[in-house]
């Protein structure tokens, strides 16, 4: 049977985009390793699937590389909002996720005429518990040096709710990817501290309002972007002085994006801004666990898409030489 995908990216990090009204429908897990095997079209980070909900607008499902499943993921989250926007005719709608029910909406184009959509990210937490994430006695790590990972980098553990680890650096180390691969293989392998694994981000503050981040994510890898990873940076490095601005802008190897930081007591409200492109429409033919691709039919948002990465590249430069 012929089944339609749709294959799209937020900030590069890319997924194919399934619609059904039956959850079991089909084999997720090795349908989802399918898809985002390398040698196949180039593969994807990820399956993301759009479903009824009986509160909601839309459920969305996120579906990793590896089979797992992630509780919420923002950069899926906002191709979600945009195929459910537009198939509904509205700017706005609410999308159900593994634990919370979140706002989206269209908005301004952040880059010429590329798709723009706002996500929520909620519900965010520094309560290890909810990492789930255990060191010695602590409740707690909220920029604190961590000798068993590094001397010198000051970690934060949140969970937004996505766990994640946020390293800050100081210098221009950002460019050695070798102890920020072995430290997230180690912690996404069978060890004493997290559990289930963790998303681990290390960040370069570039200016008052702007940061670097580059993140190795548990059930794929290094990514592009993950875009829980880049909110949680931007939470962490406001709330350590790295920058002080309302909105940061966070450039990424996949591109950028823009979070917005707000605080009101104990409670945080954040949201992810960035675009959301349809690159492709594939018509697979699925029969059991047997696949085949039969048709690809190509946008032309992705040229649109690689201006913004020529943007982001030279601004990079500029701001790092």
């Amino acid at each position: 049977m012929i089944h339609a995908f749709l294959k799209v990216h937020g900030s590069g990090n890319t997924f194919y985009l399934y619609n059904t009204n039956d959850e079991n429908e089909l084999d997720w897990i090795h349908l989802t390793k399918w898809l985002c095997d390398k040698n196949n079209e180039g593969g994807a980070d990820g399956l993301l699937l759009v479903l009824p909900s009986k509160t909601a607008d839309a459920k969305m499902r996120v579906i990793n590389a590896d089979g797992s499943e992630a509780s919420m993921c923002g950069n899926g989250l906002r191709c979600v909002a945009r195929y459910v926007c537009e198939k509904l005719g509205k700017t706005h709608a609410n999308i159900e996720t593994m634990k919370a029910t979140l706002h989206v909406k269209e908005e301004a184009q952040i880059f010429e005429s590329i798709p723009t959509y706002a996500v929520e990210i909620s519900p965010v937490s520094f309560d290890l518990s909810t990492l789930p994430m255990v060191y010695k006695n602590q409740t707690e790590i909220k920029h604190q040096i961590i000798e068993e990972f590094s001397p010198s980098i000051k970690f934060t553990a949140v969970s937004v709710p996505n766990p994640h680890l946020i390293g800050i650096l100081e210098d221009r180390n950002i460019s050695d990817f070798t102890h920020q691969e072995q430290l997230a293989q180690f912690l996404n392998s069978e060890n004493d501290y997290c559990v289930d694994g963790i998303n681990v981000s290390y960040v370069y503050p570039l200016k008052n309002d702007t940061i670097f981040v580059r993140t190795f994510e548990r059930g794929v890898g290094f990514t592009n972007a993950c875009g829980t990873a880049m909110t949680a940076s931007a939470l962490v490095s406001n709330l350590n002085g790295a920058v002080d601005a309302e909105v940061v802008t966070v450039y990424n190897p996949g591109g950028f994006v823009k979070c917005e930081v707000k605080q009101q007591n104990d409670d945080f409200q954040l949201t992810l801004i960035g675009n959301a492109t349809f690159t492709a429409e594939y018509e697979i033919d699925i029969k059991q666990l047997d696949y085949s691709i039969i048709e690809i039919k190509e946008t032309k948002e992705q040229e649109q898409y690689e201006k913004c990465i020529n943007f982001v590249n030279k601004e990079l430069t500029a701001l790092t030489s």
